[in-house]
C-alpha cells in the first residue's frame, strides 16, 4: 500500500484519541460521554474548540487549563498520540478493508481500557463486554471459523483460573479483557499473554527494588500490559508464533 494513506489517517486517529480520553475519563465514573461537552475536570469550565485541538493545544497551553491553570495530565496527549499511531498502523497493516476497521476498533478499545485502568484501576464492563461481542462477531464474519470463539473462552478461562488461584493477582476485569483478546487474536492470543506478562515484570521488579517486601501489597494495573501484548500479537503475532512452532 502507498504509505501516504496510512500517514493521512494519523489526523483522524488524533481525533479518535481525543474522544477516547472522554470515554476513559467518564465511563468509569458512570457519566455521559456526550453531555456536558468537553470541560476541565477541576474547575468545570467549558473548553473552547481552539483549546481542544489534539496534541497541539496541550503544547500551546503547556499542559494547563486555560481557565484555572490546573495541570492536565500527560495521559491526554499520550492517548491521542498512541491512538493515532495505531490507526495509521492498522491501515498500513490491513489496507483499505473491513479487517482494518475491526483492527482500529480493537485498538481503540484497548487504549480506552488501558487509560481507564491506569487512572481508575478498573476495566469498565460498559466498554469491554460490548467490544468483546462486536469483535467476536466481526472476526467470525470476516474469517468464518470457530477459532475466535475457542480462543476467547480459552483465554478468559485461563485468566479466570489464575484469578481464582491467586485472588490478589488480578481482577475479573482482566478476565473479560482476555475474552476480547482471544476473540480478536485467535491462536496468537498466546503471544499477547506472553508479551503482556513479561512486560508486567518490569514495573514489578522496580517496585521490589524500591520498596522491598512491601511491594507484595502493591498492585499495578494489568490491562495496559495485556493491551501491549495484544497490539504486538495483532501486528506480528502470526510470524512470532510460526517462528516459535517451527523450532519443534
Amino acid at each position: 500500500m502507498n504509505v501516504a494513506f496510512p500517514i493521512l489517517m494519523f489526523l483522524p486517529g488524533l481525533a479518535l484519541g481525543s474522544f477516547l480520553n472522554v470515554v476513559a475519563a467518564r465511563v468509569p465514573l458512570h457519566e455521559s460521554i456526550a453531555f456536558p461537552g468537553s470541560h476541565c475536570m477541576t474547575c468545570g469550565h467549558a473548553i473552547a474548540w481552539y483549546d481542544n485541538v489534539p496534541l497541539v493545544s496541550y503544547v500551546v497551553l503547556r499542559g494547563r487549563c486555560h481557565n484555572c491553570g490546573s495541570s492536565i495530565g500527560p495521559r491526554y496527549p499520550a492517548v491521542e498520540l498512541v491512538t493515532a499511531l495505531l490507526v495509521s498502523g492498522c491501515v498500513w497493516k490491513f489496507g483499505i478493508h473491513f479487517e482494518a476497521l475491526l483492527a482500529v476498533f480493537f485498538c481503540a478499545v484497548l487504549v480506552a481500557i488501558s487509560a481507564a485502568d491506569i487512572e481508575h484501576r478498573i476495566v469498565p464492563n460498559l466498554i469491554v463486554l460490548p467490544a468483546a461481542v462486536i469483535t467476536l462477531a466481526g472476526q467470525t464474519a470476516l474469517h468464518l471459523s470457530a477459532e475466535w470463539a475457542i480462543a476467547a473462552f480459552a483465554a478468559s478461562g485461563f485468566l479466570l483460573l489464575t484469578a481464582l488461584l491467586y485472588p490478589g493477582g488480578m481482577g475479573m476485569g482482566d478476565v473479560k479483557l482476555a475474552f476480547l483478546l482471544g476473540a480478536m487474536l485467535g491462536r496468537t492470543v498466546a503471544i499477547a499473554f506472553a508479551a503482556g506478562m513479561v512486560s508486567a515484570l518490569v514495573p514489578s521488579i522496580w517496585l521490589f527494588i524500591r520498596h522491598g517486601s512491601k511491594a507484595r501489597k502493591m498492585k499495578i494495573p494489568f490491562a495496559p500490559f495485556l493491551a501491549f501484548g495484544a497490539v504486538l500479537a495483532l501486528f506480528v503475532g502470526k510470524s512470532l508464533l510460526d517462528a516459535y512452532l517451527s523450532r519443534f
